[in-house]
């Protein structure tokens, strides 16, 4: 770790406006750090070594010419679900293999005009189908903190919170389906944001889950993840579900927590839960009432039914969206002599697809097909709006929800292998991207471990920068400091 890269994305700004640092060299640190580590830690699947420097010899130019985007100079890592123009945009799947994208997705490409620099292209679970980043086909990536013990960064984007962890990245994008960012950020001890959705455009996002995929920012702190998060949201007409909404600005955040109203819910204190989270969240309430704020408890009836609904809804759509690798158009083709249309089809698919995915390709297209759709896919989603309805309902007692933001601190590689025990890493998560709410995760303090554990912060539906403000607060409070390199 160099002195660069242990810069927050705001003291870099002011070094990059002051003329004390380039762009060049920004961008040449996070390079040397990310040949450094990543043999190690895999959380790159691409490094653009060519195209970042030249991104930032282009920046430097503007600097010149004190001509500033949001991001301006600023390396930026990119989850390998973002189409990004010229570079590999595989979802970390093999039936992806040789895609190179013709077109940037709207995420990516706002990074980029607001003077982000575009370092590589980050690990992941495949189609981000994945709660440790192990059924990427790129291999594991593994979490810098106790590097030694091969812990999980959290999945689906694993590669992108253990780039920012590990200081390869100020900054990253990832995306949240049922807790992609939150779970991660809170495994290794960084700032991960799910906006509303529809906040951020999904165009050039490989699918996973129409209704529920959003993308967010990572970031070591609240501050440079409101900064991140204020450059990549905004209507986009290539979406139909992107917010025709006034983008507010997230970047003047005031830290006091007085006269919050800040909800509790009883329903996320589940059977078993570990001792050490309990107590953490218990600190989190101590300390936001020492700040001033108001605890109320609240309830969320249908939370107990969130996992279950998300497991159908998504692999559904997951099963819709996946249709289309077939091995005709780009990516794997596996056919033989003499092989017909539907045994390309066949064979390309079996080949292509990891084994989670296909668990739930095949979830998908049974709770579609007929005589179940109305047993299960229409049903849970009837349950889902229950579930909107509820956090709807909370709203009217409270500005936020504090929650914790997983059940575990990160496990071992391997650990958790076992399906069902695995979806159980997106208990406190799934309710929120159900119901289509901004969420937050923030680092909060260590287990007896020595790993990192996460609170989780949920707002009102558009209210992100209401969302934000309450956890620069948390943030103040908790005084969070360490890292894998130490205090």
């Amino acid at each position: 770790m160099s002195e660069l890269t242990s810069l927050t994305v705001t003291e870099m700004r002011a070094k990059l406006a002051a003329k004390d640092v380039s762009s060049v060299e920004l961008t040449q640190a996070h390079l040397d750090a990310i040949d450094a580590q990543n043999a190690e830690l895999n959380a790159f699947v691409a490094v653009d070594h060519k195209g970042a420097l030249e991104q930032a010899k282009a920046s430097d130019a503007r600097i010149a010419k004190n001509e500033y985007g949001l991001l301006e100079g600023i390396p930026v890592a990119v989850k390998d679900l973002f189409c990004t123009e010229g570079l590999r945009s595989r979802s970390c799947s093999h039936i992806l293999d040789g895609f190179v994208s013709p077109y940037e997705s709207t995420v990516s490409g706002h990074v980029k005009t607001e003077g982000g620099i575009c370092l590589g292209k980050t690990n992941m679970d495949e189609f981000a189908m994945g709660s440790s980043n192990e059924t990427s086909h790129d291999g594991p990536c593994y979490n810098p903190w106790q590097l030694n013990k091969k812990l999980v960064p959290g999945g689906s984007s694993g590669g992108s919170a253990a780039a920012v962890a590990a200081r390869m990245a100020p900054l990253s994008l990832g995306s949240d389906t049922g807790g992609s960012i939150r779970q991660p950020a809170s495994f290794c001890g960084i700032v991960g944001v799910k906006p509303t959705y529809g906040r951020c455009s999904r165009f050039g996002m490989i699918a996973f889950a129409s209704s529920l995929d959003q993308a967010g920012p990572f970031a070591r702190n609240v501050q440079d993840a409101a900064l991140a998060l204020q450059a990549i949201m905004g209507h986009d007409a290539k979406d139909s579900t992107s917010a025709q909404m006034e983008v507010p600005d997230l970047t003047n955040l005031t830290p006091s927590l007085k006269g919050v109203r800040v909800g509790i819910p009883k329903e996320y204190q589940v059977e078993g839960m570990d001792p050490e989270i309990l107590s953490l969240w218990e600190k989190g309430k101590e300390l936001a009432k020492a700040q001033g704020a108001e605890i109320v408890d609240i309830s969320l009836p249908h939370t107990h039914y969130a996992l279950p609904t998300y497991y159908i809804i998504a692999p559904a759509e997951a099963s819709s969206n996946l249709a289309r690798y077939d091995g005709v158009r780009y990516g794997l083709r596996v056919v033989e002599d003499g092989d017909g249309i539907n045994d390309l089809y066949e064979k390309t698919r079996a080949a292509g697809f990891g084994a989670e995915v296909k668990r739930r390709i095949l979830i998908g297209t049974y709770v579609l097909s007929a005589g179940y759709y109305d047993a299960y896919y229409k049903k849970a989603q009837r349950i889902r709006t229950l579930i909107a309805n509820d956090f709807k309902a909370a709203y009217e007692k409270c500005d936020v929800i504090l929650t914790p933001a997983t059940p575990s601190a990160a496990f071992a590689a391997g650990e958790k292998l076992d399906p069902v025990t695995m979806y159980l890493n997106d208990v406190f998560t799934v309710p929120a991207s159900l119901a289509g709410l901004p969420g937050l995760a923030l680092p909060a303090g260590l287990n007896k471990e020595g790993r990192p554990l996460g609170l989780q912060l949920l707002g009102k539906p558009f209210d992100e920068s209401g969302l934000l403000n309450a956890a620069f607060g948390f943030e103040q409070a908790l005084e969070f400091k360490a890292s894998p390199f130490g205090a």
